[in-house]
């Protein structure tokens, strides 16, 4: 019976894209050359909403591969929010990967007949890579489901990816300590002597490219939404609830995901009788479980604007192909769910006195000790979670500051302008007639006059 639903779920949900052109979700483990097939599939089947790029090579040459979806594909729109997934960095760790698969392939067929779904993708720039470590996966592969538990985990280097990020929480804490920032932390020279994967030094390189607001890493081995701190401030304690600045936004955008799961947040999710996060919503604090270094998700908080959380989806690190539907199942709404949480907070522009847009500029929320700065086009996004705040927009001395209220609902669009009269003139923002009309008039050659803040 396993046998037949398998092969039932290799043809099951075949649908037309756009250009009539047929994607199947394909319920299988997919090795490199597959994996590269199915993404060069979706590109050719939704080429107006999507873009292929590498962000560089694995140890062994092999591309890590990153797909975009946008209504602008390979164009940063003002005022857009950007968010990324990433799976399989552990490479014995397969679930994230097959399901960012199957997501790719669902953003593309759903585009025209789902509405949450063209609402996204007008409204947000996704990127996604299916795999961080394909030479890992490589190994963990030859054995399938009968794999051990770290066979294949750490890349061809014996090194995991995991564990090898600039550590800057250490950096973080003591700035802290002496009133100091705990946001946008240099690399520190040593870190670049040390044995950096070429994989990491890719997707760092990557992650300060792009104004990525929010992203996720997806992994297996448990059932749960993991959130930043993932180390602990005393060196002697291997686990101690270690919460970041935006402990309340994590807890939050953490949650949305567990709760969207078909079966994170129920208390009965337990991998084993020691580890029930269902219990606690299915979240944890990262460095209330264990604490570690060098992680992703801390290094995107501390170096970048980027809000970063670790998404454990299976008990099983390389599930038997048979469980894949209804791992499917069981995140495809979570999936949607999680990246909507990038149009929450606030979001706006500051600008100079000519309405041109000022890149570099710092948005400080009072009571919260981590800053963002604004992107090329002056624009900016801040997570936070409901309630009164008020916010400062700095540049060179200057200040101007704004008091907001937010719910639940999208975000609160809250402009800047300085008195600052600039020189060397930057691009003058613009966005697209779609993008506008959801988001309200922005400045541009032709109307300046017309650009108005709340």
């Amino acid at each position: 019976m396993a046998d037949l639903w398998l092969r039932l779920s290799m043809v099951l949900l075949t649908i037309h894209t756009t250009l009539g052109v047929k994607l199947r979700y394909e319920f299988s483990h997919h090795r490199y050359e597959d994996l590269q097939r199915i993404i060069a599939e979706t590109h050719s089947a939704c080429p107006d909403i999507s873009r292929v790029y590498s962000i560089g090579r694995s140890v062994q040459g092999r591309n890590l591969t990153v797909i975009e979806f946008s209504d602008n594909p390979g164009t940063h729109e003002p005022g857009e929010p950007e968010v990324k997934y990433v799976a399989n960095m552990h490479g014995n760790e397969v679930t994230g990967r097959e399901m960012l698969l199957l997501f790719m392939r669902y953003l593309c067929n759903s585009f025209n007949s789902v509405w949450r779904v063209k609402r996204l993708i007008k409204s947000t720039r996704i990127h996604i890579l299916a795999s961080m470590n394909p030479d890992g996966y490589e190994i963990a592969a030859r054995q399938g489901p009968d794999n051990g538990w770290r066979r294949g985990r750490e890349n061809v280097q014996g090194i995991d990816l995991n564990r090898n990020f600039p550590a800057l929480n250490t950096i973080a804490y003591n700035s802290e300590q002496h009133g100091g920032p705990t946001d946008h932390i240099p690399i520190p020279d040593s870190y670049w002597e040390g044995n950096v994967a070429p994989e990491t030094e890719a997707v760092i390189k990557w992650i300060k490219q792009y104004p990525f607001v929010i992203s996720a890493n997806l992994h297996d081995g448990a059932m749960l939404a993991n959130y930043p701190y993932d180390q602990t401030k005393d060196d002697r304690s291997w686990k101690f609830y270690t919460p970041a600045p935006d402990d309340a936004v994590f807890r939050q955008i953490a949650s949305t995901y567990a709760n969207a799961h078909r079966t994170m947040a129920k208390p009965d999710a337990a991998c084993d009788s020691n580890s029930n996060f269902g219990n606690q919503g299915g979240i944890t604090n990262g460095a209330d479980w264990y604490s570690t270094t060098g992680g992703m998700q801390d290094f995107n908080y501390l170096h970048t604007n980027c809000f970063d959380i670790t998404l454990e989806l299976s008990c099983d690190k390389f599930p038997p192909a048979g469980a894949l539907p209804t791992e499917w199942r069981n995140n495809r709404k979570a999936l949607l769910a999680y990246i909507e949480e990038a149009h929450k907070g606030i979001k706006g522009f500051v600008l100079d006195r000519n309405l041109d847009p000022i890149e570099g500029a710092t948005i400080h929320v009072d009571g919260i000790n981590h800053d963002v700065t604004t992107a090329k086009d002056g624009d900016y996004w801040r997570l936070l979670v409901p309630g009164t705040y008020t916010v400062t927009a700095s540049y060179n001395g200057m200040t101007r500051t704004k008091q907001v209220t937010i719910s639940t609902k999208r975000a609160r669009t809250l402009n800047f302008i300085m008195g600052v009269l600039r020189t060397t003139r930057a691009r003058v923002v613009s966005l697209s007639p779609t993008f506008a009309q959801q988001r309200g008039p922005v400045p541009n050659q032709n109307s300046r006059r017309s650009f108005h803040f709340p």
